[in-house]
């Protein structure tokens, strides 16, 4: 069955459960048929799980209750979230205490809606990496490439693939240093960076509570801005005209070491708003360089996540990934009058980004340098540190400073993998950021940069 998703937005799939023409557990019969093993989308696959949500979607839609707009709607959870009634793993290679199944206000949003939760997908162990590997767990495929295994992107390894093969229609990640957008780049989707403090992180397994934000992958920037108004409240207004649009164009730092096809396809993209009528022209954010040297060093991550591990969980500090320990122990000897510095210099340069910004509607840069890498040619350590710094350097300065953002997808790069385009903003900027993407997504269908997705699998 491909009538309920096959070239259906959320918005209309949401109409039609709403008004009958549509059934959940037909729609979740549907998605549940697309669902490949091979691509090691889930950690916790749970069909029988969903059908039973499915039905009281149904039950409830039947009696005339109608509790929101994601009612019997299929949705992923990236394994961080605890959902009662499936384990949660963060990634590593045993369940965590039965405490981190408590749900947070998150997935309590999707449960009062009544919609349908899949299972629960793959992720980097604690979340602490940007291409999407595991040494305890398959990695999932990005499934942009049916022939060689490449990463899928990270930490939210397998949200972006639960989209594309079709057995969800909207995925929960988290987004640290760009653990939405990255995946979502990746795999030719769409991801929002949410704004720190803005949806809570209870219930959900912390990396760096003062960077940690939960966020949403959608398969358009229009499903994105159905979701957010749903989980959010705040409504998406619409953007008709480009005209006069002031967008920034990022400085070199976010261009440097790009992939053949990755540049021209943001070329492309900035070429159609200047063709639109937006007014384009350079804006340098504060101190990018500064802070992904930072980075490179452990940050403020490295030791956040440290001190929960230790404090929380010491019994899963000797099972580390290799690749993880290794980022650790970057951070965990730093004193703590650097780890405050770096706080009070974060703020200062999140300030002066604020400042810098003001002076454009929305800046815009590739979000992902890099194509997806084979996995094969991870297996070297020094390879994988380098291009893992190189998938999270465009999105993790952003965080740093405070700014949310948002990702969705301009074509593809020489390899033929998805590229994506970063659209920045101050913080709380979200629905005025999913409108200028809405705008543009329609702009980039029609100039045949972009082509909506007409099936999900």
């Amino acid at each position: 069955m491909s009538g309920p998703v096959d070239g259906q937005s959320l918005r209309e799939i949401s109409r039609q459960l709403a008004d009958g023409s549509l059934r959940p557990v037909a729609l979740c019969e549907a998605t549940q048929v697309r669902h490949e093993p091979s691509l090691n989308a889930y950690k916790s696959w749970a069909p029988a799980y969903a059908r039973r949500q499915a039905e009281a979607a149904d039950a409830a839609f039947s009696a005339g209750i109608h509790l929101g707009a994601l009612q019997g709607i299929p949705i992923s959870v990236k394994d961080l979230y605890g959902v009662a009634g499936l384990p949660t793993f963060a990634g590593s290679p045993r369940e965590l205490p039965a405490a981190w199944r408590r749900e947070g206000p998150m997935v309590r949003r999707l449960r009062g809606q009544l919609a349908v939760v899949t299972g629960k997908t793959h992720t980097v162990e604690f979340a602490f990496g940007g291409l999407g590997t595991s040494m305890h767990w398959p990695v999932p495929w990005n499934s942009r490439d049916r022939t060689v295994h490449r990463a899928p992107g990270g930490s939210s390894s397998g949200a972006g693939a639960s989209l594309v093969e079709g057995t969800a229609l909207l995925a929960f990640g988290t987004d640290t240093g760009g653990s939405v957008r990255i995946p979502a780049s990746f795999t030719g989707t769409v991801g929002l960076k949410t704004t720190w403090g803005r949806w809570s992180l209870d219930g959900i397994v912390p990396l760096s509570p003062s960077l940690d934000t939960p966020g949403i992958l959608t398969r358009s920037v229009d499903d994105a801005a159905f979701a957010f108004e749903a989980l959010d409240g705040e409504t998406v207004p619409d953007v008709e005209s480009l005209a006069n649009l002031r967008v920034g164009i990022a400085e070199s730092f976010f261009f440097d070491e790009t992939s053949p096809g990755v540049a021209e396809r943001i070329d492309e993209a900035i070429g159609a708003l200047e063709a639109a009528g937006a007014s384009l022209g350079p804006l340098a954010l504060p101190g990018c360089a500064e802070l992904f040297d930072l980075y490179h060093r452990g940050g403020i991550v490295a030791p956040e996540l440290f001190r929960f591990l230790t404090c929380d969980l010491p019994e899963w500090l000797p099972t580390l990934d290799p690749r993880v320990r290794a980022r650790l122990e970057a951070g965990s000897a730093l004193p703590a009058w650097e780890y405050l510095q770096r706080k009070v210099r974060y703020a200062a340069l999140g300030a002066a980004a604020i400042e810098a910004l003001a002076k454009v509607d929305v800046l815009v840069a590739p979000t992902v340098p890099i194509t997806p890498p084979p996995i094969a040619d991870l297996a070297d350590d020094a390879t994988y540190a380098r291009l893992n710094m190189l998938a999270l350097r465009n999105t993790c300065v952003v965080s740093f400073l405070g700014l949310c953002a948002l990702t969705l997808p301009i074509g593809s790069d020489a390899a033929g993998m998805p590229v994506g385009l970063q659209l920045i903003g101050p913080p709380h900027s979200e629905a005025r950021l999913l409108a200028l993407g809405r705008a543009f997504e329609r702009l980039f269908a029609a100039r045949g940069i972009w082509e909506p997705p007409t099936h999900v699998a």
